[in-house]
C-alpha cells in the first residue's frame, strides 16, 4: 500500500503535505506500539537485575532454574541448581520473564 502512495503523481500543493502527514503518523505508531514497549521492557530487566539477591529463585536465558547462593563482586552470580551443584553465570544470563512466571505459579 505505501508503494501505490508513493507511485502516485503528485496533485498540487496539497498531496505534499498529506503525505508529510502520513509519515509522521506512521512514525508516531511506531513510537508507541513498538519502540517505546521495547525500551520499558529493557528498563525492568536492567532493574529487576541490579536487585537480584541472595536466595531469590531465578531462570536463565537458557532455561536452566536455580536458587542464587552468592552474589560475587566481578558481576557474577553462582547458582544452586541441584543440591551442592554449582554454575556461575553472568546477570546479564538471567530471564526477567521466565523468573516472573516462576514466581506466579509459587503463589
Amino acid at each position: 500500500m505505501f508503494q501505490i502512495l508513493l507511485m502516485a503523481p503528485p496533485q498540487g500543493g496539497g498531496a505534499d503535505w498529506t503525505t508529510f502527514v502520513f509519515l509522521i503518523g506512521i512514525f508516531v505508531i511506531m513510537y508507541f506500539f513498538m519502540i517505546r514497549p521495547q525500551a520499558k521492557k529493557q528498563k525492568d530487566q536492567k532493574n529487576f537485575i541490579e536487585q537480584i539477591q541472595k536466595g531469590q529463585k531465578i531462570v536463565t536465558v537458557s532455561g536452566v532454574h536455580g536458587k542464587i547462593s552468592k552474589v560475587n563482586e566481578d558481576g557474577t552470580l553462582d547458582v544452586e541448581i541441584a543440591n551442592n551443584v554449582y554454575i556461575t553465570i553472568e546477570r546479564s544470563g538471567i530471564s526477567l520473564e521466565m523468573s516472573k512466571a516462576r514466581n506466579a505459579e509459587k503463589k
